[in-house]
């Protein structure tokens, strides 16, 4: 029944202005205007709607993944962007000086969109 139909993520902002800005801008992605809000367009039908809410709280898990083939390089591109990559110390999970954690599993780097959900560019080994 549901296997037909294409699906589609969302999540909420505070400001989509600034939402909008930093999707197009910093990050390069295709963003269209819609009534509801913000709908961005990932590779080949996928999208990803960012709806207003007033009473938004920033995800506290990261709700978009971007697989990349090198990420030192996007790390490094996102930065001159002006994205700011999150640092980690923790026992179960360290970045290194430019955000990226060396794991067992893929190395990951994670950031924060301007109403502060987790975003993150991922390459697996």
């Amino acid at each position: 029944m549901l296997k037909t139909n294409e699906a589609f993520s969302s999540f909420s902002t505070d400001d989509l202005r600034k939402t909008r800005d930093f999707y197009s801008q910093q990050l390069g992605l295709r963003v269209s205007d819609k009534p509801e809000g913000l709908e961005l367009h990932l590779a080949e039908n996928s999208t990803v709607f960012i709806y207003p809410k007033p009473n938004h709280v920033p995800a506290t898990y990261t709700v978009l993944n971007f697989p990349v083939d090198n990420i030192e390089k996007t790390v490094s591109d996102l930065r001159k962007r002006g994205v700011r990559f999150e640092h980690y110390e923790e026992k179960e999970i360290r970045t290194d000086a430019k955000g990226i954690a060396h794991t067992t599993g893929p190395k990951i780097a994670w950031f924060k969109d301007p109403a502060g959900n987790i975003l993150s560019v991922l390459e697996e080994k």
